[in-house]
């Protein structure tokens, strides 16, 4: 027995392990790579493998936490994942590629780290950085969203209860929105046309890669934008070993899977749905303080991954999601004080809203030989966005029908890429893409008792984008990136030629200089083409914007960099940014004189007058500061900070600010991992986490066009003296959030406990104004104070 106890004694408990795997390819010509090395760095004993013939590799038994992973090989710059999270409930897989080296002679020996904030579409030279999905998730106040995450990046901010991106003084109308290569409508809950943010993002960053985020002057293949581009990447699912994802938090009720379809060609699935939280609550007969407005919504993703067909790698993608909120007066329980936290108005109405969207695609790559390949993307997208508005008598509660909107797009896109490396110098890109809109758009209010038809329309909109691109690098250090697009709009023959070009010089080991320049247009907000106007007899509509021109610009950027320590950087860039020919009032109301489309946008709807020109201009030129350290030791921090100005001109001729001309933006954020039994773990034992995440942004208050409170009365609603158009200015808005997660590594299951905190010290920031026409007030509005958010997350 003694004898038994003493082996007992000698056996060491199991360490809990995961594996780490993937592949490695070229990033030019998408041609594996073997022979690399991957290693497992401050690893005791090191631990690292090579890659085989089809440039895969596979690390078993790696401890669990923190690891840094180096991919090195011969004529490439070296890779390097520092402080990648490996956790027991999902092996780690990577695709990762690597770019060439230009040597330039036999004795010059070249060593160079990839920046980690780079871009991963290596013709973007300047305003580009590529973003994690743990940094999505990480960053508090981004609450899983990656919009809400971009807006702590330098020269981007984000309108309060929504995730709308205002880049550089932009309206939040000019982001264009790219999903696995395709472009893609409004990707939010309760998106309008014309808009590109929404109270809550459809797309679940669980099931994102790493991405692209761009501000400025971006390379050719991007089109039909103005101020940035999100470049969004779905990964692929586990095409070894089934996991799962079970969540609840702010966002909803989420259950994510993937797994292998077949071991032997590598196919794989990955899928997720999500339902309200809100929704699910209310049904289960919990009041959540919302009043009669609850929000309702579901979305689901997927991607089916084939890599190894007959005729190329093959991959079916799609997202879509619907949602509908009812916050209805006549509902209210007048014993009670309830608020409508999504809505505001001294008047009494019942309004509807909601929304549809989805995307289908399939993406094909065909490798030719060593040095190029094609890629076809073939893509459905449908969008619809639905308003009801019903006046409520005040004591009888009788509803009276006042206005009415449904709109819907059916879109039918291609895309098709070409790509050629023609050695390490020099790589050649073109592309098509090109896209069938089949359009139905109903719009009408009631004026003196009866509905007046504002728009009808249903047909097509047809939009052609060819690009070509071309990368010199002259040394290692000297890359020159250019490129041309044209934009047509079928509908009225509009386009646009824009050439775009980007030099990178790395005149020191970890400092670099960048310019880039480009010219950009934008087809405006389609509803906008189609509103409409009787005629002097009213026999007849007449489209009085059928034929405005694209919204153009010329964008100019000067970057810095500088690469402090191995996880320490700090960018600056300065731009300038002139818009030309945007629409803007072209009739005789002095009360429309003030209009441009420049400050449209950022709210759940577009609106413009009926007679535009293509008459107006805009600046916007500021500077941009970051310093960031990258996660190490469990340790981060970002800072950015900018200083901006945003002009516009309307059909008046008078200069003003834009809506989004806030002047500054500063955010702070840092966070810090704490390890609560490091020794236990070596010896077998649960990992246990803390990790506190805190965040502090500081802007510029919204703009706002002042009330003329008298007329307002005579009015009975609100009247705004649009001679003085942006002319106020909010109190400067402030807001600190703070993110506290608990996770636990078990065996077989990660767990991730969570709260998010919400304006932590409750800062009263003015949203708006609102006038009661029921007491002649005027009063502020203002954005939501302190709450908090649970969050559970399970990964087995």
């Amino acid at each position: 027995m003694s004898g038994l106890i003493g082996f007992c004694q000698d056996v060491k408990p199991e360490i809990i392990t995961q594996t780490i795997r993937g592949v490695v390819t070229d990033k030019i010509n998408r041609m594996p790579v073997a022979g690399a090395t991957v290693i497992i760095l401050n690893s005791n004993p090191l631990k690292g493998t090579a890659t085989d013939n089809d440039g895969k590799f596979r690390l078993e038994k790696i401890p669990i936490g923190r690891v840094e992973i180096k991919i090195s090989c011969l004529g490439y710059v070296d890779v390097t994942f520092p402080e990648i999270f490996l956790m027991s409930g999902k092996e780690l897989v990577l695709n990762i590629e690597l770019v060439d080296k230009v040597i330039v002679s036999k004795e010059v020996v070249i060593s160079a780290k990839q920046d980690k904030s780079e871009a991963l579409n290596k013709m973007a030279t300047t305003s580009a950085r590529c973003f994690t999905v743990e940094e999505s998730m990480r960053y508090a106040g981004s609450n899983n969203d990656v919009a809400r995450m971009a807006a702590n990046f330098a020269g981007v901010n984000s309108t309060e209860g929504r995730n709308d991106i205002i880049i550089r003084g932009n309206s939040p109308s000019g982001l264009l929105w790219r999903l696995e290569g395709v472009d893609i409508p409004n990707p939010n809950h309760w998106a309008a046309f014309g808009t590109t943010g929404g109270a809550v993002s459809m797309l679940n960053n669980n099931l994102l890669a790493n991405s692209d985020f761009m501000t400025g002057a971006f390379p050719a293949e991007y089109g039909n934008a103005l101020s940035g581009v999100f470049d969004l990447k779905l990964r692929n699912g586990n095409n070894e070993k089934h996991e799962f994802l079970a969540q609840i938090g702010f966002n909803g009720f989420e259950g994510n899977a993937e797994g292998p379809i077949s071991k032997n060609n590598g196919s794989s699935y990955l899928i997720s749905y999500r339902i309200s939280t809100y929704e699910v609550m209310t049904s289960l007969g919990m009041n959540l303080g919302t009043g009669t407005g609850i929000p309702k919504y579901q979305d689901a993703d997927f991607k089916f991954n084939f890599p190894k067909t007959p005729i190329g790698s093959i991959s079916l993608f799609g997202m879509g999601g619907k949602s509908w909120i009812d916050m209805w007066d006549s509902k209210r329980d007048t014993t009670k004080k309830e608020t409508q936290v999504y809505y505001n108005s001294g008047q009494a109405i019942d309004l509807s809203n909601g929304s549809k969207t989805g995307v289908i695609g399939l993406n094909h790559i065909y490798i030719i030989d060593n040095s190029a390949y094609t890629r076809l993307i073939l893509a459905v997208s449908y969008h619809d966005n639905q308003t009801l508005i019903d006046s409520v008598t005040e004591h009888t509660l009788a509803k009276v029908p006042t206005y009415r909107s449904k709109d819907s797009e059916l879109r039918y896109s291609g895309t098709f890429i070409f790509n050629k490396k023609l050695n390490s110098h020099h790589n050649f890109k073109m592309g098509v893409n090109f896209s069938y809109s089949k359009l139905g758009l109903v719009d009408s209010v009631l004026e003196y008792s009866k509905f007046v038809t504002l728009t009808d329309f249903k047909g097509s909109a047809n939009t052609l984008q060819p690009y070509l691109e071309w990368q010199y690098k002259i040394t290692d250090n000297l890359i020159l990136n250019t490129g041309i697009n044209y934009l047509q709009f079928l509908y009225n023959n509009t386009y646009s030629i824009e050439p775009r070009v980007g030099l990178k010089w790395n005149f020191a080991p970890t400092q670099s200089l960048s310019l880039g320049y480009g010219k950009h247009s934008q087809i405006n907000p389609i509803i906008i083409y189609f509103t409409q106007v009787p005629n002097s007899d009213s026999t007849y509509y007449i489209r009085t914007n059928k034929n405005l021109d694209l919204t153009r610009s010329h964008h100019l950027v000067l970057g810095y960099d500088w690469i402090i320590s191995k996880n320490m950087r700090f960018k600056s860039e300065v731009y300038y940014q002139y818009i030309y020919n945007a629409a803007i009032y072209g009739g005789l109301s002095a009360e429309n004189g003030s209009f441009s489309i420049l400050n449209q946008g950022a709210n759940f709807g577009v609106g413009a007058p009926d007679t535009l020109v293509n008459k107006g201009t805009g600046k916007n030129y500021g500077i941009e500061l970051t310093l960031e350290r990258y996660l190490s030791k469990g340790f981060y921090f970002l800072i950015t900070g900018s200083l901006f100005d945003s002009k516009y001109t309307g059909g008046d001729g008078v200069e003003r600010n834009t809506a989004f001309n806030g002047r500054y933006e500063t955010n702070v954020l840092c966070g810090k991992e704490f390890v609560l039994n490091d020794k236990k773990v070596k010896a077998g034992k649960k990992q246990q986490l803390i990790v506190i995440d805190i965040r502090y942004t500081r802007c510029g208050g919204q703009r706002y066009t002042p009330l003329l409170v008298n007329e307002s009365i005579q009015e009975g609603h609100a009247v705004y003296d649009e001679t003085q158009a942006f002319s106020k200015q909010f109190p400067d808005y402030s807001k600190a959030d703070l993110n506290i997660m608990y996770k636990i590594n078990s065996k077989r299951i990660t767990q991730e406990f969570g709260i998010y905190f919400t304006n932590i010290l409750n800062q009263k920031n003015i949203l708006l104004q609102t006038f009661n026409n029921k007491t002649g007030e005027v009063k502020n509005t203002y954005q939501i104070g302190f709450s908090f958010i649970p969050l559970w997350r399970m990964t087995f």
